[in-house]
């Protein structure tokens, strides 16, 4: 069927449609230095207008980039926790916008 939303791939080749944190935690504590370096995450069409990538560092740690051409975000780090790594970019994908998608109501009391 495809992913609803997005899809993380790795280098390896595996493919997880729409990741949980728990997945994307997953999928990058299995990155290695000499043939799974990185997973990329971004929406499942033919011209995706954000990506998020998470690679492995020789020295250790990662390198997360976050690109939204609609909100011209280009954003570089580097982190050593996987799972603030898995967080935050589950937070950061939450935000993007999706064809589709439900809006969210905001009600007044």
């Amino acid at each position: 069927m495809g992913a609803q939303y997005y899809g993380a791939d790795s280098e390896s080749g595996d493919r997880i449609d729409d990741p949980s944190e728990d997945a994307l935690f997953m999928l990058i504590s299995e990155l290695n230095d000499s043939d799974n370096t990185f997973v990329v995450v971004q929406p499942d069409e033919d011209d995706p207008v954000w990506f998020a990538s998470v690679a492995i560092l020789d020295e250790g740690g990662y390198e997360i980039v976050r690109r939204d051409t609609t909100r011209n975000e280009h954003e570089v780090t580097t982190a050593t926790s996987i799972n603030d790594i898995a967080r935050d970019l589950t937070i950061w994908m939450a935000a993007r916008d999706f064809p589709g998608r439900p809006t969210k109501q905001v009600s007044e009391f």
